[in-house]
């Protein structure tokens, strides 16, 4: 009987320390990039694995040899994550978290450009060549002007940002992002295929 409360207090430690290792886990595999969807003033889009690919080649004729190594880009990403915010502090706090970021994750810069209060950052994670990244993060700012007066609305509210960070993971060929983002509407979309002209 002894022996049997003794397996069952390890039995406890053994379940606890079990859930203290899986929560640190999942924190760890949230990223710092990841955590700014959890921001009431951030407005985000993620898309996974297949609903990209579904809205990646919507209309797109696989039997055409120009779009084929297009569609085999598209079935090599994994994700596609867009988050913005008109908020001063907020942007403030997306600059923070996207440079810590970008160590941690050891992403170097392609490519910057800068027109008036408008910056827009192209940083990288290398691949399996010189056409290829890993991850694809675009980082703008001061884009205030752009949606300024146009009275856009999403669910009610006025669609205004400041900030836009563009996180793309996968096996992404560069040279492919251009078609990528004429097909898709993404918020961003003519500044990211400056990253794809760059190659």
């Amino acid at each position: 009987m002894k022996n049997y409360k003794s397996y069952l207090k390890m039995g406890k430690k053994t379940v606890i320390i079990a859930v203290l290792m899986l929560t640190t886990l999942t924190s760890f595999g949230q990223s710092a990039i990841d955590k700014l969807e959890d921001d009431e003033n951030v407005m985000a889009l993620v898309l996974n694995q297949k609903m990209f690919r579904m809205l990646a080649t919507m209309g797109m004729n696989v039997e055409d040899s120009e779009d084929q190594e297009y569609v085999k880009m598209v079935n090599n990403i994994t994700s596609l994550k867009v988050f913005t915010s008109s908020d001063a502090t907020t942007s403030n706090n997306m600059t923070t978290t996207v440079k810590s970021y970008l160590t941690s994750a050891k992403l170097e810069e392609l490519m910057r450009f800068k027109e008036g209060d408008k910056t827009v950052k192209f940083y990288v994670k290398e691949g399996k060549d010189e056409n290829h990244v890993k991850e694809l993060v675009m980082f703008m700012t001061g884009l205030g002007e752009l949606t300024e007066g146009e009275n856009i609305k999403v669910n009610g509210k006025d669609l205004n940002f400041e900030t836009v960070v563009i996180s793309l993971t996968g096996d992404i060929d560069l040279r492919q992002i251009s078609k990528m983002t004429s097909q898709m509407d993404i918020p961003g979309g003519d500044q990211l295929k400056k990253a794809g002209n760059k190659k």
